[in-house]
């Protein structure tokens, strides 16, 4: 006799596999590819697909697109995991595919996970990728242009999946309360509102959406046919959310990112959330202090340079006393960057020079600012003519410092924000005493 549980006969398989979407019109989210007339659409329609990346993040629908494509397309289907596929797995599915393209069939191979294939595996894909024998459909959470070997990432159109909006995801938990092939069959008493908590829990992930919906009604208060979905069981079903993160991914430079480009936009509310994002979902804090110290100089510069100073102090800060409680010396580090006064010119300043540097390597260091330790130095001029700064009343001299074929180059370009427009002063006066005080060159 087969078991008997509350949604009638026994079904082992998660509501997000049983409503795995079958058609385009059942599909939710997407419709930037997959409305009405997109390319996307297009193509599955009309069985012309061609080599392609679906990138995007965890339960937005990449596997099941491939699968929709399946059940469309006229072509072999060969669905293939990075997970569990070598070389020789691959190389037995070329084979294959070599001989449908001799019979004149096509073969449509689709990689899941495609970003945890060596390059040597990739590889293996593309002289038949090249001349036709298949058609390549990837998946991937990770950014393609680092995961993917380019020479076939130029062979495939990458379509970009977006995470599903609250109101897509609540619209999809409706259709599971509705749908036979999820609670349809059953009596679902929950309120609207919760269905809007669990969409906004979920980060975008469909897949998510869907077991925390099963998971909430199967701790239900049942009485007969009626299930019924407290406050009480949601808020123990979504009391911590998993923060989408991962500290070797791309994700990981977005945040940071976000946290630079707000600071520089003194925007401390802004600067402070991606601060928290990042440290709640356990980035080390110490790679943020030493991202924020970079900023101090790079953004903030001379036009505030306690900037440095704070940004250092933070640090120390964090590797003295660690999470939870270095939280606040970042915040008051970041706020206090968000609001500085903003200047690039030391950042400019050093690429300017490095430009010059890489370009000019054998330029000698002209001969009076050489040290001069040994007699055969000094017979070779080595030092001559140096003139010490603190020796004169006004602690300037007037000695040529770069080489000859730099001689006016500017690095150097300060602003007016901040103190550095004091810098700036100081700056102009210095240059005007060692012209005043440079004797012209002679023309010879």
């Amino acid at each position: 006799m087969e078991q008997q549980n509350l949604f009638g006969l026994e079904d082992t398989a998660p509501l997000a596999a049983r409503l795995r979407p079958q058609t385009l019109d059942e599909f939710v989210g997407q419709t930037q590819l997959l409305g009405e007339g997109k390319v996307l659409r297009r193509l599955i329609e009309s069985d012309r697909i061609s080599s392609m990346i679906f990138w995007g993040p965890p339960g937005v629908g990449k596997t099941t697109l491939a699968r929709i494509i399946a059940n469309r397309t006229r072509a072999s289907f060969i669905d293939f995991s990075a997970v569990t596929s070598g070389i020789k797995e691959i190389r037995t599915v070329m084979q294959q595919a070599e001989d449908n393209r001799r019979y004149g069939e096509r073969t449509i191979v689709f990689v899941d996970e495609i970003h945890r294939f060596n390059k040597a595996q990739q590889d293996a894909f593309l002289p038949f990728v090249e001349k036709g024998s298949i058609i390549l459909i990837g998946a991937t959470t990770e950014n393609p242009s680092f995961e993917v070997n380019s020479a076939l990432l130029s062979r495939c159109k990458v379509f970009v999946l977006q995470s599903l909006s609250a109101g897509e995801l609540t619209a999809l938990l409706r259709r599971a309360l509705e749908d036979p092939r999820g609670f349809g069959r059953m009596q679902v008493d929950i309120q609207p509102e919760m269905l809007e908590a669990i969409a906004n829990f979920s980060n975008g992930d469909a897949r998510t959406a869907l077991s925390t919906l099963e998971m909430v009604v199967l701790n239900g208060d049942s009485e007969g046919d009626r299930i019924t979905v407290t406050a009480d069981t949601l808020e123990q079903c979504i009391s911590k959310k998993s923060l989408l993160y991962d500290k070797t991914g791309e994700e990981h430079y977005n945040l940071i990112s976000a946290l630079h480009k707000s600071m520089r936009n003194s925007d401390p509310d802004a600067a402070v959330y991606w601060l928290a994002r990042m440290l709640e979902a356990g980035e080390d804090p110490l790679y943020i202090a030493r991202r924020v110290t970079r900023f101090a100089s790079e953004d903030v510069g001379l036009a505030d340079p306690r900037a440095l100073e704070l940004a250092v102090a933070a640090y120390q800060a964090c590797h003295f006393i660690g999470m939870p409680e270095c939280t606040v010396h970042l915040t008051q580090a970041v706020v206090y960057l968000a609001l500085a006064p903003k200047s690039n010119a030391l950042y400019l300043a050093y690429n300017r020079a490095r430009q010059d540097a890489l370009s000019q390597l054998a330029e000698p260091v002209p001969l009076v600012i050489r040290n001069a330790p040994t007699r055969l130095m000094k017979e070779l001029d080595y030092g001559k003519g140096y003139q010490y700064a603190h020796d004169t009343e006004e602690k300037l001299t007037n000695m040529q410092c770069l080489p000859d074929s730099l001689l006016g180059r500017v690095y150097y370009r300060p602003t007016e924000e901040g103190l550095e427009g004091r810098f700036k002063n100081r700056l102009e006066q210095i240059k005007a005493w060692k012209e005043a005080h440079t004797p012209p060159k002679d023309p010879r």
